[in-house]
């Protein structure tokens, strides 16, 4: 993955990557507008291990994990080696940006971060947009992370992604408030067992309830329907 992205910023192209979990799938399933921006990627990874399981019981048996997290800090590691600049948009303050911002300095000696914005809560008016834009242009950033939550991350650079030039947009979810050290990872077994969302909800109930016994269900129901047909239609 790594490769992939210096491929793209040394080619000079206008790509974004996206680490999607069960909730982005299912709402890219029943939201026409979720659907067009997750299409609009890229390249989307799945980041959660039930999309690997999911994607190899339907054949793809090279499917692995790309964990938003653990993405961005092996390629910020990676970054502090070459001088590529990253731009870090998201987080749920200024304040936690900041942190953010010296725990990956303090991490990755070198790293250059040329520029941060957290975002309000509302949707950005067009005037908002393009002062952004503008910001993030004139910093020079190579890489722009994006951690503002699914869908919104994914729908902000489907609208983005003509307006700026630098060459990577990458979509990391929670990874902000992990590296900020806001809220604390899942233990490594717990996510290569399908269980991080328990620990994540055991540490935000009031955050994450509805999602998970919105969407989990029904992509178990979604996978059985189209792992049925798939057999179905292979016999």
């Amino acid at each position: 993955m790594i490769e992939w992205i210096d491929a793209m910023i040394a080619s000079d192209s206008r790509g974004s990557l996206s680490a999607a979990a069960v909730h982005l799938v299912m709402l890219a399933q029943e939201d026409a507008e979720v659907r067009a921006a997750v299409l609009a990627a890229s390249l989307v990874v799945p980041d959660g291990q039930p999309l690997v399981w999911a994607l190899r019981a339907l054949g793809h048996r090279s499917a692995s994990r790309v964990y938003g997290p653990e993405l961005m800090a092996r390629y910020c590691e990676h970054a502090a080696r070459t001088g590529t600049p990253a731009f870090l948009y998201g987080g749920r303050s200024e304040a936690v940006l900041i942190e953010l911002t010296v725990r990956l300095r303090t991490r990755f000696p070198g790293l250059e971060i040329v520029g941060g914005h957290s975002p309000p809560f509302h949707e950005p008016s067009a005037q908002e947009d393009e002062e952004i834009a503008a910001r993030i242009d004139a910093s020079g950033a190579a890489v722009v992370w994006v951690g503002i939550g699914q869908p919104r991350q994914e729908q902000w650079m489907a609208r983005m992604r003509p307006h700026l030039a630098a060459p990577m947009l990458i979509a990391v979810g929670a990874a902000f408030d992990f590296h900020a050290g806001l809220v604390p990872q899942a233990p490594d077994w717990m996510g290569r067992h399908g269980l991080e969302w328990t620990y994540r909800l055991a540490r935000e109930p009031r955050r994450l309830w509805r999602r998970y016994a919105r969407y989990n269900p029904r992509f178990v129901a979604a996978f059985a329907r189209q792992y049925a047909a798939q057999r179905s239609a292979s016999r």
